[in-house]
């Protein structure tokens, strides 16, 4: 396995942080996705949280909501790169191995989705995440929805 397939899995890694629903796997898939979830800790799936904030936090647009250091930046970056190692070559290699025998490299973002998926929702269970996520709903104009789904 070379390094490219490691950045594909990072970078699917990153993008898996959203509310989309999980695609169709295949069980080589589910397989690796398993066992890496199952093989991550609690404190390795905040480190991936951390990692996507910091990514996020990059964006032109939201550069305003957050100052990350370069040395945070540069740590978070060493402790995603020592987990996705770990799980590719030790932890998960016989799944990842399998995988990448039965559907080839491509594949393996797949499964780091489903854990960046877990990775999200760990973070939003927080209850002053979940307080904040659901701010919002204090601004909904609650007319316009009871006339939009009012008996007709």
């Amino acid at each position: 396995m070379n390094l490219r397939i490691a950045a594909s899995a990072a970078a699917a890694l990153a993008l898996a942080g959203t509310l989309a629903a999980p695609a169709l796997a295949s069980p080589a898939v589910d397989a690796v996705s398993t066992c890496m979830t199952d093989n991550t800790t609690g404190k390795d799936r905040k480190d991936l949280t951390r990692w996507i904030f910091i990514a996020m936090a990059t964006h032109p647009s939201l550069e305003d909501l957050s100052q990350v250091s370069m040395a945070a930046a540069d740590e978070s970056q060493r402790r995603v790169a020592d987990l996705v190692t770990q799980l590719i070559t030790v932890r998960c290699v016989d799944q990842v191995r399998a995988l990448m025998k039965a559907e080839g490299s491509d594949s393996l973002g797949k499964a780091f989705e489903a854990l960046g998926r877990v990775a999200f929702m760990e973070l939003t269970t927080n209850p002053a995440v979940a307080q904040t996520l659901q701010g919002y709903t204090r601004y909904l104009d609650r007319k316009r929805f009871e006339q939009a789904f009012a008996p007709r």
